[in-house]
């Protein structure tokens, strides 16, 4: 009888439109209160900071699994190691703490997509990184710990990262600075004068569709059959798809769940040509290679 009449109810358009957009909201209740709890606990305004969830993770080692071609759980251990290196947390925790900056930055140490950036440098030991945009240096200085890391298990690499902000990079100091460096002016520009082969590529500056597009078409002559890019805007632009579709490139998309935070996440979008092998070979230093693998955009950063 209950049954029947609630059936009889749902033919009625005004009952049926409030029942079905209170079921809705039952989605986005709770980001209204992660959002006032977020308003009144951090300083960030932009290029926000959070955990992924755990399934979130698992599924981000996966997809790096199959890129890298190594085993998940060697991913995962990748990822946990960033995650457990206090070393490289209170880094970051004392030159906010230092900066003019830091009113606009939160002292709770979460990196987020970063962490899968981490895990394809300790798992493919690249010579050479470059990421456009990288505001306070989060990223700069994880990627500088990936690779100080290959380099005490005998493999060279080098960042180099651009931001037109000449405060941006605060974050890279101390021993990090030993294995990258920030190139200021316009990334396109500073690409422009780039020389060296490009092993892994990030993009994250002008987030505008034609200027990221611009930035692949740029570095494109720098790229190999192993070199991967990675899209730090392809969450909201189809930019790398549609260059990875040009140049018979495989793409994937990687979308952040972040843990306990309003915003939807960003994500990755990877760009490769092949499921690849480590060139640990190749990058493995010898007493013939170990030298300064400083050799290009010095005209730039001078």
């Amino acid at each position: 009888m209950m049954k029947s009449q609630l059936k009889k109810l749902k033919h009625i358009w005004v009952l049926n439109f409030l029942r079905r957009t209170f079921n809705a909201t039952r989605y986005y209740n709770k980001k209204y209160m992660e959002i006032i709890k977020w308003g009144i606990a951090s300083n960030e305004d932009t290029n926000y900071t959070y955990d992924l969830t755990e399934g979130n993770m698992l599924y981000l080692a996966h997809i790096i699994s199959f890129v890298v071609q190594k085993d998940n759980k060697t991913i995962l251990a990748f990822i946990n190691e960033a995650q457990n290196d206090t070393f490289l947390k209170d880094h970051i925790i004392r030159e906010i703490q230092q900066s003019d900056l830091k009113k606009f930055a939160d002292q709770q140490i979460r990196f987020g997509r970063r962490m899968g950036w981490y895990a394809m440098i300790r798992a493919l030991k690249p010579r050479t990184v470059v990421e456009t945009g990288v505001d306070k240096g989060l990223g700069s200085v994880i990627i500088c710990a990936a690779l100080l890391k290959n380099k005490e298990e005998g493999f060279e690499g080098r960042y180099y990262g651009t931001d037109i902000n000449p405060k941006a990079g605060y974050l890279l100091t101390g021993k990090y600075r030993q294995v990258g460096e920030i190139l200021y002016g316009d990334s396109i520009a500073s690409l422009s004068t780039f020389k060296d082969t490009i092993d892994i590529f990030i993009n994250d500056s002008d987030h505008s569709a034609d200027y990221e597009y611009r930035e692949y078409l740029t570095i494109k002559h720098l790229l190999t059959d192993d070199s991967i890019i990675l899209g730090d805007n392809s969450h909201s632009t189809d930019k790398l798809a549609i260059f990875s579709t040009e140049e018979e490139r495989n793409f994937l998309f990687f979308q952040e769940s972040p843990l306990n935070h309003w915003y939807p996440g960003g994500g990755i979008g990877i760009s490769f040509k092949t499921p690849k092998t480590s060139r640990q070979a190749q990058n493995k230093i010898t007493p013939e290679s170990n030298t300064d693998n400083t050799v290009s955009m010095q005209a730039a950063s001078n």
